[in-house]
């Protein structure tokens, strides 16, 4: 049997001597270095920790942005509730203000009226006999388009539409004018005193109207209402005075004479008749002296 070969034998043993070697050399290594293996878990467990707290950021971020998103919607339909209450509001504002409600129904009234005077006015300035009730007329129309701009300003400014209500009373007054016109003879002073009656009876209808509407408005806290009411009552209250002026001047006493000439056509159509009756009567007593004679 062959012996085995020294050199061989010292190199495998040799080997095992350096595998033994850095065995113990790594087992020195961890048990010198204790912290090494423990790092490596620390690490990871950090990484785990780290990577769970993002994940509950992530999750906290998510929550807060549909709560966000919660809010603003629930605020979205919040505000759409508070416009349609407000709408609601506002509707009701009218019907639960009587006042208000009153006020604008008499600016409907009024805003009537004075399309109704302002169409009734050339009729009456044709009618009348004198220049002077003609001009007073034909003025008062050229101020009665601007009360009706003015009345249009002060809907506006109370956020309302210009609209008419009819307005018997004002109606009233025109057909009363109309029959004036129609009772009375053309061309005398008694028709432009009558139509001077009848013209201020409007203008104290006008003056109530509006001295009551500024009132209102003071009431009502419509200052800039106040000033535009309060102009066209000024102008209404000169109007008024104007044609009790033309009447006092001399329209009435002319008028007078109209009864004067017509009293004087009926003494002329009784001395006619008289003289008439004279004449019949003389050629009787005439006819009679002349058959006796016979």
């Amino acid at each position: 049997m062959e012996k085995p070969n020294e050199s061989s034998m010292a190199t495998s043993k040799k080997g095992d001597e350096t595998k033994a070697a850095t065995a113990a050399d790594t087992t020195s290594k961890t048990e010198n270095n204790p912290k090494s293996g423990a790092d490596k878990s620390d690490k990871s467990t950090t990484e785990k920790s780290e990577t769970e707290k993002n994940s509950g950021k992530a999750a906290a971020q998510s929550t807060a942005d549909s709560k966000a998103n919660g809010k603003a919607a629930g605020k979205t339909g919040s505000e759409l509730d508070s416009n349609t209450d407000n709408s609601t509001e506002d509707e009701d504002d009218s019907e639960e203000k009587p006042l208000k409600k009153f006020f604008l129904d008499a600016l409907k009234d009024i805003y009537f009226a004075e399309h109704a005077i302002l169409e009734a006015l050339p009729k009456m300035r044709d009618a009348a006999t004198t220049e002077e009730l003609k001009d007073a007329f034909e003025d008062h129309e050229i101020v009665t388009r601007k009360q009706i701009k003015r009345l249009e300003k002060v809907f506006r400014n109370i956020g309302e539409q210009a609209e008419k209500k009819k307005c018997e009373a004002i109606e009233g007054l025109i057909k009363e004018t109309e029959n004036i016109i129609k009772s009375t003879p053309e061309g005398t002073m008694t028709r432009d005193a009558a139509l001077i009656i009848a013209a201020q009876k409007t203008e104290h209808y006008e003056i109530a109207s509006y001295g009551g509407l500024v009132q209102l408005a003071i009431t009502l806290g419509y200052d800039k209402c106040v000033d535009l009411l309060e102009d066209t009552l000024e102008e209404e209250e000169n109007t008024d005075y104007d044609l009790t002026d033309i009447a006092e001047s001399f329209i009435n006493f002319e008028a007078l004479n109209d009864d004067a000439e017509a009293d004087y056509g009926e003494d002329d159509e009784s001395e006619d008749y008289e003289d008439e009756a004279y004449e019949e009567e003389y050629d009787e007593e005439e006819y009679e002296e002349s058959t006796s004679y016979h």
